[in-house]
């Protein structure tokens, strides 16, 4: 496995100590381990050449990227069997970006199918499997990049994040998650989902990692008009735990535990670590209010996001019928064969979604959901925005505890518990940029804390979540169990 960070592995590499062939073996090796037990990868390319290092702190690295991304002449299946044999002609823009860096691709990472999901156990090569306990679920829908980076099979690996994909995967594997200001890396050559909410992003072992590969990967983009130009912003340059006099806030209402009735015990000492880094950011000089949210809008997030996502998702994906690209359907003409295909080709929680963003699309129909979950959208992203004039950065505990069991039926979950699970959905509501840390163990399992701060406000969100890193024992984990 590969222990170390970014910059050790540079200095390494820069000196001799380690040649460039030599990781990228390493690597390769390490993702073979630990296959068989988490299930994290759809392609491991065993024949990935090694680049030479130079200054550039990324030249040499090894990653690896999740198979919602482009790759050329290399599978990309966004795990689904309507992509199953699909090998593109060129890359996305953001693994474009790294290779000109000299970073080297050595796997193409599982995931929920087409994103659509955030277990980890829909995509059609099967479920990926917690590193830390493999009864467990990763999340998803960056699953197999987030139990991969957690395995340490490399420094790091590309995600993508539409409502808390990245996030959460690397709250429960005990690593790093960070979803950029949406649009700051371009989604040119990234299967699209939902595309107001979905964002590039990174699951690394530590913040300052994540700050070199998201240096590496951001700018603007000809082919993404929702790029923009970023080249002000030195994420990894001002990194310097400066965090005296910041304001943040939390949410009362998802987070004091008096709020739940009957809490479970993993919740009660969910909460318990949380209030305790409240106290560590105030040792930093850092106050840390509580805030009450109307707890209507509140529980308006999870239906927001199903209608939103579902209605874009809907619409992107009509371009799989399987007659440009993809297996070919049976029947006597295009209508029978675009019909098989997607019966035949789609997981059922795929074909359920389409379902349902068919019909909040429908004319009939749009104006009672569609059109006000926009409008709900708005409400949540202005009321964020006005907290934001007053308050740094918005400070909150990432679900409700550990990993949830692969069985369905183990897991024991506490009542009005939906709020605080989605909460991570307001980071794409407001394409807020919004970094996940890991924030101790519960049941022996990792849980995270996450920082979500104001547009393009990636330096100071950032700089926030590596002062407190400082402050923890968790930089550079690696999961215990599979080793």
């Amino acid at each position: 496995m590969i222990k170390d960070g970014i910059v050790d592995l540079h200095k390494k590499l820069e000196s001799g100590e380690i040649k460039e062939e030599d990781l990228v073996k390493k690597s390769i090796e390490c993702c073979h381990e630990v296959q068989d037990k988490t299930n994290a990868f759809v392609t491991i390319i065993d024949d990935a050449k090694s680049e030479k290092v130079n200054s550039d702190l990324l030249s040499g690295i090894p990653y690896g990227i999740k198979d919602i991304f482009s790759t050329k002449d290399i599978l990309s299946t966004g795990s689904s069997n309507t992509l199953k044999d699909y090998v593109p002609f060129f890359d996305a823009t953001c693994v474009k970006n790294l290779k000109s860096h000299g970073c080297v691709g050595v796997a193409k990472t599982v995931l929920d199918e087409l994103g659509m999901g955030g277990t980890g156990t829909t995509g059609h090569t099967g479920s990926v499997h917690n590193p830390w306990d493999l009864n467990r679920m990763t999340a998803g829908s960056s699953a197999g990049s987030a139990a991969s980076v957690a395995c340490g099979c490399y420094p790091f690996a590309l995600g993508s994040d539409t409502g808390d994909s990245i996030r959460k995967p690397a709250a429960y594997c005990g690593i790093v998650g960070y979803k950029p200001t949406y649009g700051m890396i371009s989604r040119y050559g990234m299967f699209q989902f939902a595309s107001s909410l979905d964002t590039v992003g990174v699951l690394s072992r530590s913040v300052e990692d994540a700050a070199i590969v998201v240096d590496g990967m951001k700018g603007i983009d000809e082919n993404d008009m929702t790029s923009w130009d970023s080249s002000d912003i030195h994420l990894y340059g001002s990194l310097n735990k400066d965090v005296k006099n910041k304001k943040l806030f939390y949410i009362k209402e998802v987070c004091d535990i008096e709020n739940y009735d009957n809490p479970s015990e993993e919740l009660k000492s969910h909460l318990e670590n949380f209030k305790k880094t409240l106290d560590i950011c105030e040792s930093l000089g850092m106050s840390v209010e509580g805030v009450s949210i109307d707890k209507t809008l509140l529980n308006a997030l999870p239906s927001v996001y199903v209608v939103i996502s579902c209605a874009e998702a809907t619409s992107n994906m009509s371009n799989l019928t399987g007659i440009s690209f993809g297996p070919r359907g049976k029947g006597n003409n295009p209508e029978e064969m675009i019909k098989d295909h997607r019966t035949h080709g789609f997981s059922p929680l795929i074909k359920r979604r389409f379902v349902i963003g068919s019909y909040v699309l429908q004319s009939e129909n749009q104006e009672k959901y569609f059109l006000n979950a926009k409008r709900v959208r708005r409400m949540i992203v202005d009321k964020m925005n006005e907290l934001f004039e007053k308050y740094d950065a918005m400070i909150a505990p990432v679900g409700t505890g550990p990993a949830k069991y692969l069985d369905d039926s183990k897991n024991i979950l506490s009542k009005d518990t939906s709020v605080l699970e989605e909460l991570l959905q307001i980071g794409n509501y407001g394409g807020y940029p919004s970094i996940t840390i890991p924030n101790g163990f519960v049941s022996s399992l990792p849980v995270g804390i996450n920082i979500t701060g104001s547009v393009k406000d990636d330096q100071n969100v950032l700089n926030i979540a590596y002062a407190l890193e400082s402050k923890m024992e968790y930089k550079n984990q690696l999961a215990k169990e599979v080793k």
